[in-house]
């Protein structure tokens, strides 16, 4: 996925986060009282290959996590040589409230998210309340990511010139081109000497693999499962591989597996301009809109805005520059929930004053970097490795021009600045191994797949797409604006889920929420 792709639950909360007290209000809704947790689980009895036992019939011991509980699980290293070496996978439950029906494993997205995270600060935003009374739901890091044996590159000094600094060159020359895969290659150097051979082996089907060993070792016969965003992918991903496996699985805000890098970019281009119209338009027809004229207009001048941050960074009071590509960051990162747009108008209009400030805040919070210059997490470093396998790129920069332009005429304001995509992997150390391809899952049980009309970084089509993909995939449709819908849009959705979840209740049709 192109660099709009990232750390989705952070964009998600995205507005509150900026508001401040919001994210107070939401970080940390967990219920104060639970059923006596297990401390042991029991695996169930599996029959895989004598080299895998050892991993299938591990006892997670659960320690207390403040209201929750939190557990390690090892994992192969490689799956195709399980002598390899081991990685840790981290755990946290919030344990069912009322009468459990087995666990629920819950994925934020990204590649890179936390979904450790998700379940620890962020419970009831995770999930809602009638899920949390029948499912243990389990929040879980991936392979590479946060908690678990994780990729690791650059410091925080390091990190602030990879993701802030500015480019020496003109945007698309022959010297632009390079002085990118240069940043790249010594960013992937840095991550292959830190990480050691796990950079290699975190690919999205080795993940579905770990998963598979989770619902094991947390004694589920099958998977049930919720994916958010590139959660969609993991979890089309382990039905692929294990449809027998297969419970309930939720896809909410899907990926068409079958899209190469390319077009996956070119359709968030697209998907982030739609967005961008919306707010224009919610923006105009209320008071303090930095903006005036039509539309049209409106989304003229941020090109304008940013065409003259490429030329003419502003510079922060901390000594940072926003450029075009963080200023983008900047009005990307509210776009992903209508409940930001306020917080962008505000970032907005300090911009057209010349202050740089604001739009750092944004592109922090889109980036995870606090205050102090340090990082919550790895997240820009494991959705560079997750990506960098699991999609093809290619080095010739005719071909990069070529699909610039197509991208400036598919979304003329935004296209220019997320074009030129495959600088970000080419010189990676270890190259993708996967081909891009539809996903059927033949055999899994039904499986809900969730789309929203106007979601900016997920478009609908790619939802429609993956429910016509899979054999049992049954859409449901939300009309309206955001990054993905569940428990974030209506009690439409909210009860397809929960219904679909708890009883086994699969729509006859769309409801077209």
């Amino acid at each position: 996925m192109s660099a709009v792709g990232r750390r989705t639950r952070r964009r998600m909360l995205a507005g509150a986060a900026i508001a401040v007290a919001g994210v107070l209000g939401l970080a940390g809704c967990v219920p104060s009282f639970f059923s006596e947790p297990e401390r042991t689980s029991t695996p169930t009895d599996e029959k895989v290959d004598a080299e895998l036992q050892p991993f299938y019939s591990q006892r997670l011991e659960w320690e207390d996590c403040g209201e929750l509980s939190c557990a390690t699980a090892t994992a192969p290293l490689d799956w195709d040589d399980p002598a390899a070496g081991e990685i840790e996978l981290a755990l946290v439950r919030a344990s069912a409230t009322g009468e459990k029906i087995g666990s629920l494993l819950v994925n934020p997205g990204g590649p890179g998210g936390s979904g450790y995270d998700l379940v620890a600060d962020s419970l009831d935003f995770a999930v809602g309340q009638p899920l949390q009374k029948r499912f243990d739901v389990v929040g879980f890091d991936p392979r590479g990511v946060n908690r678990s044996t994780a990729v690791a590159c650059f410091d925080p000094a390091e990190m602030d010139d990879y993701l802030y600094g500015l480019p020496e060159n003109p945007r698309g020359s022959d010297e632009w081109i390079a002085e990118a895969e240069a940043s790249t290659e010594a960013f992937g150097a840095a991550c292959a000497e830190n990480t050691g051979p796990l950079l290699g082996e975190v690919d999205t089907v080795s993940a579905a693999r770990d998963m598979d060993l989770l619902r094991a070792v947390l004694g589920d016969e099958r998977l049930n499962y919720l994916g958010y965003s590139y959660g969609t992918f993991l979890g089309a991903t382990y039905a692929e591989l294990y449809p027998d496996k297969v419970g309930r699985l939720v896809l909410d805000g899907a990926i068409d597996p079958s899209a190469s890098d390319f077009e996956v970019t070119k359709a968030q281009a697209v998907g982030f301009e739609s967005a961008l119209a919306a707010y224009l338009e919610d923006c105009l027809g209320g008071r303090d809109c930095p903006f005036r004229g039509s539309v049209d207009d409106a989304m003229a001048q941020v090109r304008g805005m940013l065409d003259a941050a490429d030329q003419s960074p502003l510079r922060g009071s901390d000594g940072r520059y926003v450029g075009a590509d963080t200023l983008l960051t900047a009005i990307i990162s509210p776009l992903y929930s209508q409940d930001s747009w306020t917080y962008l108008s505000q970032m907005i209009a300090t911009v057209m004053q010349g202050q740089a400030d604001a739009a750092l805040q944004f592109a922090d919070l889109y980036n995870g970097r606090n205050e102090d210059g340090t990082y919550l997490d790895n997240s820009t470093e494991a959705f560079r490795a997750i990506n960098c396998l699991d999609y093809e790129y290619q080095d010739d920069a005719s071909v990069m021009r070529e699909r610039a332009a197509e991208m400036e005429q598919a979304a003329p304001v935004i296209g220019t600045y997320m074009s030129f995509g495959d600088t970000a992997c080419v010189t990676w150390p270890e190259q993708g191994r996967r081909e891009r391809a539809e996903i059927h899952a033949s055999g899994a049980d039904p499986i809900l797949v969730i789309g929203t009309s106007n979601d900016p970084a997920t478009p609908y089509a790619w939802a429609v797409a993956l429910a016509e993909q899979l054999d049992s995939g049954v859409l449901v449709s939300y009309e309206g604006e955001g990054h993905t819908a569940y428990n974030k849009s209506n009690s439409c959705v909210g009860d397809a889920v929960e219904d679909y979840l708890i009883d086994g209740v699969v729509p006859e049709q769309d409801p077209k929420c």
